[in-house]
């Protein structure tokens, strides 16, 4: 939890949702959430006393975004950051989603 907020403040003027994992349910990270009137979608851990519901659909995009992250570390270049600054890091990155996504571009 001591990198949410770092990342937090550099994102929370951009986002209208955090769609997060149950490590994220703290009291804390959804005040934080609710003070930049960010939408907290993230379910309930097993233990709380009084359970939070959450949006179940958007929930459902956060899949999305972890099988794409799965897809991009099978580059062995992105999983083991052999770039030594972020701009060519993220330039690769942005070369590996583009080598992923063009074979689900259709020309009518």
């Amino acid at each position: 939890m001591k990198g949410f907020g770092p990342l937090f403040g550099m994102l929370a003027d951009r986002i209208e949702a955090l769609l997060a994992d149950k490590g994220y349910d703290t009291d804390a990270i959804r005040e934080e959430l609710a003070k930049a009137d960010v939408e907290a979608v993230i379910p309930a851990k097993s233990n709380r006393r009084t359970p939070i519901t959450h949006d179940r659909k958007k929930y459902r995009w956060r899949n999305l975004v972890e099988r794409l992250f799965n897809k991009l570390k099978n580059w062995r270049r992105v999983a083991t950051r052999y770039d030594k600054t972020a701009e060519s890091y993220l330039g690769f990155v942005a070369l590996a989603s583009v080598t992923l996504w063009l074979p689900f571009v259709h020309v009518a």
